[in-house]
């Protein structure tokens, strides 16, 4: 059986996230070349869009989780994240 009634709770949270749109490349790198400048101003345009994000905790907790090792989740990038799990672990 297909469909909404087989949504995941993970899937039903990504549904209500404010990446998804016309900005959702945003939140990954581009696949050409990218300087620091234009990533920090990239990241920075991701992370203020997850700052309005309702579902940012569930975001961050699913990367964290999966050990996601690409992109901003939940308002932190990838070397944000890996911080946030060592500091779990120590």
């Amino acid at each position: 059986m297909f469909g909404s009634a087989t949504r995941t709770l993970e899937e039903v949270w990504q549904l209500r996230a404010a990446c998804r749109g016309p900005d959702s490349s945003l939140f990954f790198p581009p696949s050409h070349f990218e300087r620091k400048d234009e990533k920090e101003f990239r990241e920075e345009q991701a992370k203020s869009i997850c700052k309005t994000c309702s579902v940012r905790r569930e975001c961050l907790g699913y990367a964290l989780r999966i050990r996601e090792p690409h992109g901003i989740w939940g308002g932190l990038n990838e070397i944000e994240r890996k911080t946030k799990l060592s500091a779990r672990a120590g």
